[in-house]
């Protein structure tokens, strides 16, 4: 499939999810109406005293796999940028932990999820929260403005992950983090298993193998690279799934228990060398 043909599909089915929402119902990346599979995914993922401060369509709206606002440190006064921020719960939990002196930048590219978030924002009353229309492989703003980059299980989604490591590496300043989820795989993955494993974690996932990840953010130029796996999927929780996508889950099982999970991955931009002017500068 082409990296046309799966931004469209991704913005038709988040498009769905927030519609979903707008109704008075709960994400999913099932497309219809009712909760599947991957509501065991993206459930308990923040706990009551994060939820309680937020509007419930936003929270309603989460479709990640992680938490990285709860990983990421985030430190009052800085800027932080939140790549596939969907109807904004990491958006608005950023911002408040950055405070009035910082600044959180959510960037989406469906319509529906933008209108979703920014709804959000006003009910949630924050104000240092700013929504961008665009596609992660092309973020709109300059360069080296950003402290931390997060993103809840949306990179996966990119057929061009080396572009958007490149443009992560690009809007960070010198020192800058990047701390994302995501889902990564482990060990090898029949092709058609994996198909539907995937689909099953996420809208349309497109997981990386956990050593390629990191040599993507290394190519990027990214240093202190660091997976730690935050949910270990098993094949018992799949096992309704799989026989719904007509595999055996007795025969499938083996093939996939605990090589699908959930990471909080870890990487940093280098920090910018000290003006110097003696001889051992040019060394």
């Amino acid at each position: 499939m082409s990296e046309t043909n799966i931004q469209e599909v991704v913005k038709q089915k988040y498009g769905q999810a927030a519609k979903q929402v707008t109704a008075g119902g709960t994400a999913c990346c099932g497309g219809g109406g009712e909760l599947s599979g991957c509501d065991s995914i993206t459930k308990n993922l923040y706990d009551e005293a994060q939820k309680s401060g937020l509007p419930a369509e936003a929270v309603a709206a989460s479709l990640g796999c992680g938490n990285p606002t709860a990983l990421a440190k985030l430190q009052a006064g800085e800027v932080v940028l939140d790549l596939g921020s969907g109807g904004g719960i990491d958006v608005l939990l950023s911002a408040k932990r950055v405070g009035p002196t910082g600044k959180a930048y959510g960037l989406d590219m469906t319509d529906e999820m933008l209108a979703l978030a920014r709804e959000n924002q006003k009910k949630a009353g924050v104000g240092n929260v700013e929504f961008l229309k665009g596609a992660i492989e092309n973020i709109p703003l300059p360069e080296n403005t950003v402290d931390v980059i997060i993103s809840n299980c949306v990179i996966n989604l990119s057929r061009d992950k080396d572009r958007v490591l490149a443009e992560a590496f690009r809007v960070l300043k010198p020192g800058g983090r990047l701390a994302v989820s995501d889902v990564l795989v482990r060990g090898e993955v029949p092709a058609e298993i994996r198909k539907s494993m995937e689909l099953w974690v996420g809208c349309i996932a497109g997981a990386l193998e956990e050593q390629e990840y990191q040599a993507k953010l290394a190519r990027a130029g990214f240093e202190s690279i660091d997976v730690e796996a935050t949910r270990v999927y098993k094949a018992e929780e799949a096992r309704e799934f799989l026989a719904g996508a007509g595999l055996d889950p007795d025969t499938v099982g083996p093939q996939i228990d605990g090589k699908f999970i959930s990471a909080f991955v870890r990487a940093v931009k280098p920090a910018s060398k000290a003006a110097c002017c003696g001889p051992s500068c040019c060394a």
